[in-house]
């Protein structure tokens, strides 16, 4: 498994340093969230085998298995994220609660020691949050802490109980329901969401989520959202899959891309016939190649809708201009094969 942990992180250091390519974020993230279901959608799930097919050509010891194994862990992972961001706000109050309880008890405390604000450590949405079933149960069998993170827990805290957001807060007299969840919706917004020393931290811990952080944050913002009060401990956190489908969907697109490797790669070298073949980007043949493999593969997926997928990838993880070129080949190869009945959708 170490072989193809290194090839991922050349994946992602390549691509998107060395090329200083830059995902268009926003968009990709609120399209993801317009369609969320589930953890693991159909998004994530196109990155990820385009990530291992990229690693199985730089790989010489080229194993389906390993290959299979290495898609599931990376998606696991990226499930387990969404638990973390969800942890750092249960983390964030524990360590505000432990301040105020150290400032009670000190030697001198002042008037403000022993009668501090206490709407961040009653907040009832993270009571809620704390005790859900769904919550409980994933930490327990995928055990998860900030313990290793403590500074940057306790320096976020400071900019939080520093900001507007915290002070208006504050001066709530018994805060509602949702005033409580409010206060973290835009807590987590402004101060988890988008925050570069979170990234990097996360991304030092975890090779997976160099790509996942920003799309699973929007996926914790949207649960915030749907939270209810009457939903108590049983309140519905997205689960990984929105069915098996989609598990199905992500290992069948692993092996018919690898299986079928020279019938698609025969399509683009065709199609590409004016262009040196050798100087493509690597990286925009791997992308034409999962792209097909989804195109002749999945008759229930419209074609226009995988062409638009992967060219939002290519456009993120590759040159400038292959967004642009990707799309060019792909849409001449699909329609010459729907002219020959090779293809009977649209």
């Amino acid at each position: 498994m170490l072989v193809w942990l290194i090839e991922i992180v050349h994946f992602n250091f390549k691509v998107r340093r060395t090329l200083g390519v830059k995902k268009d974020r926003p968009a990709y993230v609120a399209q993801c969230e317009q369609c969320a279901k589930a953890m693991i959608n159909r998004n994530l799930i196109r990155i990820r085998v385009v990530q291992i097919i990229y690693s199985w050509y730089q790989n010489r010891n080229k194993n389906l298995r390993e290959a299979e194994k290495e898609l599931m862990f990376g998606l696991q992972k990226s499930y387990d994220l969404y638990y973390y961001m969800l942890l750092l706000m249960v983390e964030l109050t524990r360590v505000h609660e432990f301040r105020i309880e150290t400032k009670r008890n000190k030697f001198l405390p002042t008037e403000e020691d022993l009668n501090p604000n206490l709407n961040l450590i009653q907040n009832k949405f993270i009571h809620q949050l704390k005790e859900n079933r769904q919550f409980r149960k994933q930490l327990n069998e995928r055990p998860m802490s900030w313990e290793e993170h403590e500074t940057f827990v306790r320096n976020l805290l400071d900019k939080v109980l520093e900001s507007d957001i915290y002070l208006e807060y504050a001066q709530i007299d018994s805060p509602t329901y949702d005033e409580d969840k409010e206060f973290w919706r835009k807590t987590f917004r402004s101060f988890i969401y988008v925050n570069e020393e979170l990234d990097n931290l996360l991304e030092d811990e975890c090779i997976y989520w160099n790509d996942d952080v920003e799309i699973v944050q929007s996926f914790v913002l949207k649960s915030i959202r749907q939270f209810s009060e009457e939903n108590g401990a049983e309140q519905p956190l997205l689960p990984m899959f929105r069915d098996d489908e989609d598990k199905q969907y992500s290992l069948k697109l692993l092996h018919d891309t690898i299986l079928n490797e020279k019938k698609y790669r025969t399509l683009i070298e065709k199609h590409t016939e004016k262009w040196d073949f050798d100087r493509i980007a690597f990286m925009d043949m791997v992308i034409m190649q999962v792209a097909l493999s989804e195109i002749f593969t999945f008759e229930s997926i419209p074609t226009s809708v995988s062409l638009n997928e992967y060219i939002e990838i290519a456009k993120g993880y590759s040159t400038p201009k292959s967004g642009t070129f990707i799309n060019g080949v792909l849409d001449a190869i699909v329609q010459e094969s729907i002219e020959k009945n090779q293809i009977f959708k649209h």
